[in-house]
């Protein structure tokens, strides 16, 4: 299993940082930094709070002046390239945490511009999104037309209103017209970094205003390929929802003419760890253009059932013409998902129709009690 992502800064790699920064502010108190940021709350903190802790003890131990720390912060950030990479993603951090007061204003804006590049701002940007939305909003749009794909990205992805790990941005969850300017400029960026915070933007907004996806999605598509590239990324989360008006924009209409034949479980029970495997045949009585999903609906701990899509394909097939399909789905644990016993279901799921649902049983791990 992979290392905690917490577990990045090491006291090995929080010296390299310190002796870097000593080397070029003569005063930066190297034993001091260390003892402060690696205290007796270090180990119960996770990543997130320990990029913090790192900023808050390096406000401690740079100058007290915010422009002649920003300065010793710059000539540190041209020493990345021998650094191990992300190193220094508490750099924007330090920005936030020292840098909202009104007249650092200025500073503050150009210092994120220029730390973006080699550890993303989008954490940092939101307290200004959140304290001054409409100065904040115009710096972002600005940003938008930077020469930088790594600003242009920090523009949107920013202001998602959904940002994992951070703070929702509630305004933009009741209102998100203020990020609209900044996907139009990105809709055709050239740059595929850039493209995909935009899709992740615009399907954070599908989740709280479907409508104005779907309107955006309309006027959109067909565009060139750049922009289609985001709207059917943009929608994805109203596609597995099966919204009937986005899949008819991707030329998913009704699966009426679509058979469904011999949907059937290769086990009707297997323990957690294993894998299931499912067969159909799909017959289609007119030339049809088809998107392929199941749902799982899994056993939660407290014994309730959520549900889970998972996308098989993406395909045509023609009048009259049949294709078989013998897909598996494993049940071992992840991370991000751990698995218990009970009663679960198989959906067949045809251009956002459900075309039969099978039960299953799932019982505890093999060789434990």
């Amino acid at each position: 299993m992979a290392e905690a992502l917490k577990n990045y800064f090491t006291p090995e790699r929080l010296h390299v940082i310190a002796t870097g920064i000593q080397s070029v502010y003569r005063p930066f108190d190297v034993d001091r930094f260390l003892e402060s940021t690696l205290d007796e709350t270090w180990e119960s903190l996770e990543l997130k709070d320990r990029i913090y802790k790192i900023s808050a003890s390096l406000g401690a131990f740079l100058p007290a002046d915010y422009e002649q720390a920003l300065g010793v912060i710059d000539t540190v950030v041209a020493d990345y390239g021998t650094w191990p990479e992300g190193i220094g993603m508490f750099f924007p951090a330090f920005v936030e945490l020292f840098g909202q007061d009104e007249r650092h204003w200025d500073l503050s804006m150009a210092a994120l511009a220029r730390y973006t590049p080699h550890a993303s701002a989008e954490f940092a940007v939101r307290p200004f999104i959140i304290n001054h939305e409409k100065r904040m909003m115009a710096q972002m749009y600005e940003w938008s037309q930077h020469e930088s794909e790594d600003v242009r990205r920090l523009s949107s992805e920013g202001c998602r209103p959904q940002l994992p790990w951070a703070p929702a941005l509630t305004s933009f969850k009741k209102d998100p017209a203020p990020i609209l300017p900044i996907l139009e400029q990105l809709k055709c960026d050239p740059s595929a970094y850039v493209r995909k915070s935009a899709a992740n933007n615009l399907n954070d907004i599908s989740k709280t205003h479907p409508e104005l996806v779907v309107k955006l999605a309309t006027e959109w598509y067909g565009e060139n390929k750049k922009t289609d590239w985001i709207v059917k990324h943009g929608c994805r989360t109203l596609l597995k929802q099966g919204n009937l008006e986005v899949l008819a924009i991707f030329g998913y209409h009704d699966a009426a003419s679509l058979k469904v034949e011999d949907f059937a479980l290769g086990l009707t029970s297997l323990s957690i760890g294993e894998n299931m495997g499912f067969t159909f045949t799909l017959l289609a009585q007119e030339e049809t253009k088809i998107r392929l999903e199941y749902g799982i609906d899994y056993v939660k701990a407290n014994g309730k059932r959520n549900r889970k899509i998972f996308q098989l394909s993406e395909s045509s097939l023609k009048k009259d013409e049949s294709k078989p399909y013998l897909r598996k789905h494993s049940f071992a644990d992840l991370s991000t998902r751990k698995h218990h016993p009970g009663t679960h279901s198989i959906t067949l799921i045809v251009n956002g129709a459900e075309r039969g649902t099978l039960d299953f049983e799932l019982e505890e791990a093999k060789g434990t009690s």
